[in-house]
């Protein structure tokens, strides 16, 4: 079994205990050691990995705005879910201009949210049409039977 096995059984607590050794035995082995965890996601840390890491960022920006959203109409009296439903500021006319701009911001969302789905889906299609390009273009054999492919391993 590989040391990185058997210290990913142990968890965070190991490799931090590692990372410490390391820097106490010899510095840059401990940075080695700490390079390799934040590399390799061990630590929870850096980077996501392509769109998904922006996929990760959006859906963590729309659950802070949804608790933003929440807090401010449930907190603030009105029941409706909107974010207009704060409490007068005793303005009329800023009461009004708040009133629309929450009113155009959350339009802007809502488009935003409608662009990003098409954006994926688009993004989905043209992966799923590569693949059929190839899938056809490739050379067939005729020797044996398709579903000899899926039953080995």
């Amino acid at each position: 079994m590989p040391i990185t096995a058997k210290l990913d059984e142990f968890g965070k607590p190991a490799w931090i205990a590692l990372i410490i050794l390391g820097f106490m035995a010899f510095w840059p082995l401990g940075l080695a050691i700490l390079a390799f965890t934040i590399w390799s996601g061990r630590m929870g840390c850096g980077y996501y990995g392509g769109s998904d890491r922006w996929q990760h960022k959006m859906e963590r920006l729309q659950r802070k705005m949804d608790w933003m959203k929440s807090r401010m109409s449930g907190g603030m009296g009105g029941g409706s879910g909107s974010w207009n439903a704060g409490p007068s500021s005793g303005n009329r006319a800023f009461d009004e201009y708040r009133t629309e701009t929450m009113k155009r911001l959350e339009e802007e969302q809502r488009e935003f949210r409608e662009f990003l789905e098409r954006l994926r889906f688009a993004k989905d299609k043209t992966e799923f049409d590569q693949f059929m390009a190839e899938r056809r273009s490739r050379p067939a054999t005729s020797d044996a039977p398709p579903s000899q492919g899926w039953q080995q391993g």
